[in-house]
């Protein structure tokens, strides 16, 4: 089998996951990875996450030229930027899961780190995760805005719309996803209770044990 061929099942198969546990709905969603020699595989654009047919799962060249399959989502400015700008990025995953995309609706949220800092495995995973503001759905200002943080982020929040997660390959940039949803379905749960979060010092330490990039 191909890189590109097993590429693109395994994009289907992680898409497929994410789709049958609600993770993502309708035609909501895109997901790309990169490939050795610069190409990516990308889902079509107005496609299911849980019915993609592989042998149409959108392959673009180094160049942005599409190779073969349909034609990839409207969010290509998302994917680039963060293949552009974030070294080591092997994937990029966007949905807009609901308790993700609902807390980026709240007017009280800090915008440099929108998720509190409930539990290690949120920042280990995923660092602070910045909202940025609303854009219409495949406006190449998207990618601007996530060019304009210089890497220096994985996670980003788009508000009113959903989550974008970047890494080292399709399985971290999946699992970093799902912690986000998780984390703010958790911030949403204890929403008004006063709880016990992770102290500064304690932040610092698991920032310095895991190597996680945090300072701005």
């Amino acid at each position: 089998m191909s890189e590109v061929s097993r590429a693109r099942e395994l994009v289907a198969l992680h898409a497929k996951s994410i789709f049958d546990r609600g993770l993502t709905h309708g035609s909501s969603g895109n997901i790309s990875s990169r490939l050795s020699d610069g190409s990516l595989v990308v889902t079509p654009t107005g496609s299911s996450m849980g019915f993609l047919d592989p042998a149409r799962i959108s392959h673009i060249g180094a160049e942005g030229r599409l190779l073969s399959g349909d034609a990839p989502t409207k969010e290509m400015p998302l994917h680039e930027a963060f293949y552009d700008t974030r070294h080591g990025t092997g994937a990029v995953v966007h949905l807009h899961s609901c308790h993700s995309t609902a807390l980026s609706l709240l007017p009280d949220v800090d915008c440099e780190n929108v998720l509190p800092p409930l539990t290690a495995y949120g920042v280990m995973l995923l660092g602070k995760v910045k909202l940025l503001p609303f854009f219409l759905p495949g406006d190449p200002m998207i990618g601007e805005a996530i060019r304009g943080l210089a890497g220096k982020r994985s996670a980003v929040l788009l508000a009113n719309h959903g989550p974008v997660v970047a890494g080292k390959n399709l399985e971290a940039a999946i699992n970093a996803m799902e912690e986000l949803e998780a984390t703010a379905r958790l911030a949403f749960l204890v929403r008004g209770v006063a709880v016990n979060k992770l102290t500064d010092e304690q932040v610092g330490q698991i920032v310095d044990r895991f190597a996680v990039q945090w300072d701005d």
